[in-house]
């Protein structure tokens, strides 16, 4: 049973409380609020935090959708290097598509989605095409000149007046994009500058989950952020604007300290009033820390976050994704606090078994072995033969050991499986003839229109959710994503399960 360690309702009951005060504030119409992190999905938070509810961040929006409406950024040179994002393995630009749709589910209204320096490069054309043909306003904004040290340049015609102006309409103006980097922060400030203009009074304020602010510098929460933004060389440190303002110790983290004293002058610059922020951390909406009812089990939950990034690190290392700086930063971080990757219980069984197989019998020199840590602690393992890869042999095990079915009883039929083998060997000419992940779950769903043993075990998928998984090699994209729907945390070995250069 999963230990909770965070209060979602006390989270969303802070931070809508929080996010009001600064709607409500004197002489402000209109609040622009950049969301840093995930708004919606937010696994990360929901990993570190047990407890939190990935969908938190939307969910509290919903609740303000009359007043609210949402500007999506995505930088274009996302676009053009096809930026992925991990958890659910697609690019940027597909991230976008997939957000709006996830909006709209929520009956939340998007004004628009804003490509941030654009350069007329033919691939964010295209992508703005797409979305101009399917009915989605866009924009286009470029480097603004002058930025970051030239003020005077950047309040101007020249700087922020550039832009377009994104027309709105509500008095909530939320500002999200795919990932870090997107151009948020910017288009809030050229915002600000176009609405000042027009003579509008209005204000900007950052929705914040990481780092948490009252939590210790070194916090294995506010650690595992710095892991999981390793290759954008994020550091956490104490917010000395904060401390020199009030006294107080706040954390914050580099990029928005740095870029803090420009973004105040900017302010001041286009109100022409003493800006109400003295900290970086004043900036943030930020109730998180107070959400937290049990900080050890956080801090387990944070320190298994780390081992995860650290096993993402090596394998995207291995596929040239990072540099060897990324991967070195992950490493360090695991090193301060104490931890090495057997520390995640999961990955021993995987490596015990597959080694174990080898030493056996020649024939397993290349044989690859997945382990799935149950609820209730017990590894469960699955290795790759020439009828399915690992991960779906695990995955088998896994829901026959929950339905109480004899390892040795077969959920799918030989004949079953051999179609689907030389349906792919023989008619679509695939190299492999291992079925997927994919493959097989269908080949039960549909066995268990006949087979009672394979309905039973297949209703038992859901159980997986929020379980530990490893395997001794690099999975397929393909097996990666059917993973991560299920709910399985899965971490590799970084190795390939063949010499071959194409790995689909």
């Amino acid at each position: 049973m999963n230990k909770v360690g965070f209060s979602a309702e006390k989270y969303i009951e802070e931070q809508s409380q929080h996010i009001l005060e600064r709607i409500n504030a004197e002489k402000c119409e209109r609040l622009y609020l950049e969301f840093g992190g995930k708004l919606v999905h937010d696994k990360h938070a929901m990993r570190v935090l047990p407890g939190f509810d990935e969908n938190a961040k939307v969910k509290l929006l919903e609740k303000m959708k009359d007043h609210a409406e949402i500007i999506i950024c995505i930088y274009a040179g996302d676009i053009t290097t096809n930026k992925t994002r991990q958890d659910f393995g697609i690019t940027y630009d597909l991230e976008v598509l997939r957000l709006i749709d996830t909006f709209r589910k929520y009956d939340l209204s998007i004004n628009s989605v804003v490509v941030t320096r654009y350069e007329e490069q033919p691939a964010v054309d295209m992508f703005i095409n797409k979305l101009n043909r399917r009915g989605i306003r866009t924009y286009k904004h470029k480097f603004t000149k002058g930025y970051p040290t030239d003020v005077e340049v950047i309040v101007s015609e020249e700087g922020y007046g550039a832009n377009p102006y994104i027309e709105v309409t509500k008095p909530l103006v939320v500002v999200t994009g795919p990932g870090g980097g997107s151009g948020k922060l910017a288009t809030c400030l050229s915002q600000l500058y176009h609405d000042n203009r027009r003579g509008a009074k209005v204000r900007y304020a950052k929705f914040e989950t990481f780092p948490i602010w009252n939590l210790p510098l070194k916090h294995p929460v506010n650690v595992a952020y710095e892991a999981a933004t390793a290759d954008l060389k994020d550091v956490n440190m104490i917010d000395s604007f904060h401390l020199e303002a009030y006294g107080e110790k706040a954390v914050n983290y580099n990029r928005d300290l740095e870029v803090f004293p420009v973004v105040k002058r900017i302010i001041e610059k286009i109100t022409g009033e003493e800006s109400e922020y003295q900290s970086p951390t004043d900036m943030g909406v930020n109730r998180a820390g107070f959400g937290i009812i049990d900080d050890e089990v956080c801090k387990e939950a944070a320190r298994q976050e780390i081992i995860r990034r650290y096993f993402i690190a090596e394998c995207n290392y291995k596929k040239g994704k990072i540099d060897g700086g990324a991967l070195e930063r992950c490493k360090l971080l695991m090193d301060d606090l104490g931890l090495k990757p057997l520390d995640r219980a999961v990955v021993q069984p995987a490596r015990d078994y597959a080694e174990g197989k080898r030493n056996c019998d020649p024939r397993y020199e290349n044989v690859v072995v997945m382990a799935i840590e149950m609820s209730d602690g017990k590894f469960i393992t699955g290795r790759s033969s020439r009828r399915m890869v690992a991960a779906a042999a695990a995955v088998l095990n896994a829901i026959k050991y929950l339905a109480g079915i004899a390892d040795d009883m077969p959920l799918i039929s030989h004949t079953a499986l051999e179609a689907i083998q030389h349906l792919r060997k023989d008619i679509l000419n695939q190299d492999r003839s291992s079925l997927n992940c994919e493959e097989i779950l269908s080949a039960l769903t549909i066995s268990a229109t006949t087979n009672p043993p394979a309905e039973i075990a297949a209703e038992k998928l859901l159980l997986l959710k929020g379980c530990k998984a490893h395997c001794t090699a690099i999975l397929s994209d393909k097996d990666e994503q059917l993973l991560n729907s299920l709910g399985l945390d899965v971490t590799c070995d970084p190795e390939y399960v063949t010499t071959n250069l194409y790995f689909g």
